[in-house]
C-alpha cells in the first residue's frame, strides 16, 4: 500500500465521520480491521490490501487529527472559499480539503505540495472537473497565504531625534 492509498482511505473515513456524527476512534476501530478490509475489498480495489502498522498509524493520525481540528479546518475552508457557503461544498470535496489542510498544518514531514497534489488527485476520482479546480484553488490559496515563503520584512529603524 502506498502513502497515497493510505491517504485516500483516510479521506473516506473523514467523509464517513461527516455522516455518522460519531467519534474518530470508534470509526477507526470498526473500519480499520482485516475483516472490514476483506469486505470492502470485494467492492473497491482501494481496500484490496490491509495497511501495515506504519500505514495504519498514518491513517489513524489523519482521521483523528481531522476530527479533533474539524472546526478549525472548516474555518479555513470557509475563509478561502470566497463566495461559497460551507454547506454548498460537496462533502467529499470538504473531506479531501480537511485532510490536506491537516497535513499542511500539523504534519511537517509531509511537504505542502505533496499534500495538495495528492488531494487534487483524490478529488479527481470523486468530483467533476469544476469541483477539482475549486479544491485546487482553495488549497493553493490557503498554502500561499498561511505559509508564505517570503520572510517578514524587518521593521524600519526609527530615526533618532
Amino acid at each position: 500500500m502506498t502513502r497515497n492509498t493510505a491517504r485516500e482511505i483516510a479521506v473516506h473515513l473523514v467523509f464517513q465521520l461527516a455522516f455518522t456524527g460519531g467519534d474518530a476512534q470508534t470509526l477507526l476501530d470498526a473500519e480499520l480491521t482485516p475483516e472490514r478490509f476483506a469486505q470492502l475489498g470485494e467492492e473497491s480495489a482501494l481496500y484490496a490490501e490491509f495497511p501495515n502498522q506504519k500505514q495504519a498509524d498514518y491513517i489513524r493520525r489523519l482521521v483523528q487529527g481531522v476530527y479533533l481540528h474539524g472546526p478549525e479546518l472548516d474555518g479555513y475552508i470557509s475563509q478561502y472559499a470566497v463566495g461559497w457557503k460551507f454547506e454548498r461544498i460537496p462533502r467529499m470535496a470538504a473531506a479531501v480539503m480537511r485532510t490536506a489542510m491537516y497535513e499542511v498544518l500539523y504534519m511537517p514531514d509531509v511537504p505542502n505540495a505533496a499534500a495538495i497534489n495528492a488531494a487534487v488527485d483524490i478529488a479527481k476520482r470523486y468530483e467533476p472537473a469544476e469541483v477539482v479546480s475549486f479544491v485546487n484553488g482553495i488549497l493553493g490559496s490557503f498554502a500561499r497565504a498561511e505559509f508564505s515563503d517570503t520572510p517578514p520584512k524587518p521593521d524600519k529603524p526609527q530615526a533618532e531625534g
